[in-house]
């Protein structure tokens, strides 16, 4: 059976094919984010289908390919939509682009999601720099065999979310009067949403915003010796006392709405890079 290291590597020689920089950024673009790819001036674009060991994504809202180029001058590979849990993959096969953009020789990782905000003082399409996050998905990526070639078989989560990329974001976000506040993010499996009994339990265990994805991408970023800066955009307000039906079309609108926002701060957090 093929290794992970061999699989890296078939994966980055396929992308060498198409494009041959070096990127300094990887990107991952949550639900209703994709506009932000479009501000990137591709040299490639790449199907997750035509990269061996890529999964496919299955959410009608990730279109679901890998750009490759610069933006605001800054080499960056993006994935324009990710994997999930929900989805049936492995924590390993949804991690695996991780893998990839650090073998490319991104030292960054910039996450982005659409999430529920439980905090009362949260609106709809605010932003949210993620400080730190709570792992309640049902598996680990680093779970098996370590090669330690990859990262260490003990990797701590210290400071899974680096503080000098998220004081630069503040920084940013306050030159450029974009709104954004930190909270803690915690990750679950989905694809249903929570009860009102789990909103006050997340809640209870100080979660200001909950989603199905992120966590396992910080974790493989942090354990490749990656800094991670994680972005969430409030997409429907998950107050128990005051929970409405589920709308993914409002979801998707909002996160769109929030994502104009937060293209600009990405940008202005390159261009200080």
């Amino acid at each position: 059976m093929q290794g992970l290291s061999e699989q890296i590597a078939e994966a980055v020689q396929a992308i060498r094919e198409h494009w041959t920089e070096t990127p300094r950024i990887g990107l991952i673009l949550g639900t209703g984010l994709g506009g932000l790819a479009a501000e990137i001036q591709a040299d490639a674009k790449l199907a997750y289908s035509d990269i061996p060991h890529f999964p496919t994504s299955t959410v009608t809202s990730h279109a679901g390919q890998l750009v490759c180029g610069t933006l605001k001058g800054m080499p960056i590979v993006a994935m324009e939509g990710r994997f999930h849990y929900y989805e049936g993959y492995s924590m390993q096969q949804i991690t695996f682009p991780i893998r990839v953009m650090k073998a490319l020789g991104a030292e960054i990782l910039i996450v982005t999601n659409a999430a529920g905000g439980m905090n009362p003082q949260m609106s709809l399409a605010d932003i949210v720099i993620i400080e730190d996050h709570i792992d309640f998905l049902p598996d680990n990526p680093l779970r098996g065999v370590n090669d330690d070639n990859l990262g260490p078989r003990f990797p701590d989560m210290l400071e899974t979310y680096d503080r000098e990329l998220i004081a630069l974001a503040q920084k940013t976000a306050l030159e450029k009067s974009i709104p954004a506040q930190k909270g803690v993010f915690v990750a679950v499996a989905g694809p249903n949403l929570e009860t009102r009994a789990e909103y006050r339990m997340l809640r209870g265990f100080g979660a200001d915003v909950v989603g199905m994805s992120t966590v396992p991408e910080a974790i493989v970023a942090k354990h490749a010796g990656m800094r991670t800066l994680g972005f969430s955009i409030v997409t429907d307000l998950c107050l128990p006392d005051a929970l409405e039906p589920v709308d993914i079309d409002k979801i998707i609108r909002v996160a769109g709405e929030g994502g104009e926002r937060l293209g600009k701060l990405i940008g202005g957090v390159l261009e200080q890079l």
